[in-house]
């Protein structure tokens, strides 16, 4: 199976688009830095709700599964291209996913929402995998995505439904890291993000699902890359306009559902699981329409050019997520700019933008004058250190900047 940069233009536009939908809500919630400027006036306070909700809806929980299931989609790229050389990629992967896992380290130093260390442990995953038929990987996939411990919640709170719960144990270390985002130095917010963020932030993702979700949308990348539905066919078209129909029909099901269930008492024993089961699946189906959308757009010569846009970020998307931690937490952060005390959630996004198009510029004119970005070329070298040369060029063009 030959790869070439033609097949990877919608890849990388996909993972360039949720990565700068990522940006927006970090933009939006200052980096996780909860505080709402007192004294605006009623109509801004109502467009900042307004704008608040609206990003979340369209890309809270549908941004972080799309960016998960491309990198899937890379994984297979990769592992593919040196099992067609008839080597096996599994070692060297992971290696890499350790190299991953420092990256996300040093840029939980600046943020303690990082993805990548989280993504470099879960992503081990996929090493027993790689080899099962597409079946197999398929049930594995779906068997994540019902939550078993969401669904061992919900059977134990069936006998009393009504029982109040506790706040959820994540939410102490978030209420820990205001004070240190607000008010501490840089090293302050090193050393809290260590010590306190990324366990609050293990914890909510363990609450949320997130544990699960994530290797499962490992598994469904590389199942969509085995089968590839990402090459620029007409059959593809139209399985992308049917998933577009049949995953736009499972959201409103699944988020009417969700909706229902508001009755039981949002901190009943019952209806925290229920609703974040429900809203793990409604957060997969639109992501879906999402991407499904962006799929068939891409067949049209404008939407081909707008998706264009996104390519370059996709292809340094370990730069660029880097970089918006730095950016970002200097920006509304104590020990930079402290923007946090005066911007709302509409000043925010236009932050958000303005930075989303400022690494869009920077990220295509670095890839004018080098074949990866500053990061993924540090990445690439260090992954095949010790390789043959000729196996190291080989493995180039899977890569590209993907994590």
């Amino acid at each position: 199976m030959q790869i070439t940069s033609s097949r990877l233009d919608l890849v990388d536009g996909l993972r360039g688009f949720a990565l700068v939908s990522i940006m927006l809500l970090h933009n939006i919630e200052h980096f996780d830095l909860s505080f709402v400027p007192p004294g605006a006036p009623d109509w801004m306070a109502a467009l900042d709700g307004w704008i608040w909700d609206s990003a979340f809806f369209l890309f809270g929980g549908k941004s972080y599964a799309m960016f998960a299931l491309m990198f899937g989609v890379t994984f297979w790229l990769q592992f593919n291209r040196r099992n067609v050389q008839g080597a096996d990629f599994r070692p060297r992967f992971a290696w890499r996913m350790l190299l991953l896992f420092a990256f996300g380290m040093v840029n939980s130093l600046f943020y303690h929402g990082d993805i990548l260390a989280m993504y470099a442990v879960l992503a081990l995953a996929l090493l027993p995998v790689a080899r099962l038929r597409d079946g197999t990987v398929l049930a594995i996939a779906c068997l994540l995505l019902l939550q078993p411990h969401l669904l061992f919640d919900i059977l134990a709170a069936l006998p009393d439904p009504q029982r109040a719960l506790p706040d959820p144990a994540s939410w102490a270390y978030f209420g820990r890291a205001n004070e240190y985002m607000a008010n501490g130095s840089l090293a302050d917010v090193a050393a809290g993000n260590l010590l306190n963020g990324k366990p609050g932030v293990l914890l909510w993702s363990w609450e949320n699902g997130r544990l699960f979700s994530i290797p499962a949308l490992f598994m469904f990348g590389m199942l969509a890359a085995r089968r590839g539905l990402f090459e620029a066919a007409p059959a593809n078209r139209r399985f992308w306009l049917r998933v577009l129909l049949a995953a736009g029909a499972a959201f409103i099901v699944l988020f009417a559902v969700k909706s229902g269930v508001a009755g039981l008492g949002r901190h009943s024993a019952l209806w925290r699981p229920l609703a974040t089961l429900l809203g793990s699946w409604a957060n997969l189906a639109f992501m879906l329409v999402l991407l499904a959308a962006i799929a068939c757009l891409s067949y049209r010569s404008t939407g081909a050019r707008m998706l264009a846009a996104f390519r370059p970020l996709g292809r340094m998307s370990l730069t660029s997520y880097v970089m918006q931690s730095v950016v970002g937490t200097g920006l509304y952060y104590g020990w930079g700019l402290g923007l946090y005390s005066a911007t709302g959630a509409g000043a925010c996004l236009l932050l958000g933008i303005l930075l989303a198009v400022l690494q869009s510029w920077f990220s295509a004119w670095w890839l004018r004058r080098h074949g990866q970005g500053p990061l993924e070329a540090l990445w690439h070298r260090l992954t095949w250190i010790g390789a043959e040369r000729r196996g190291a060029g080989m493995a180039t063009a899977a890569e590209g900047a993907k994590p």
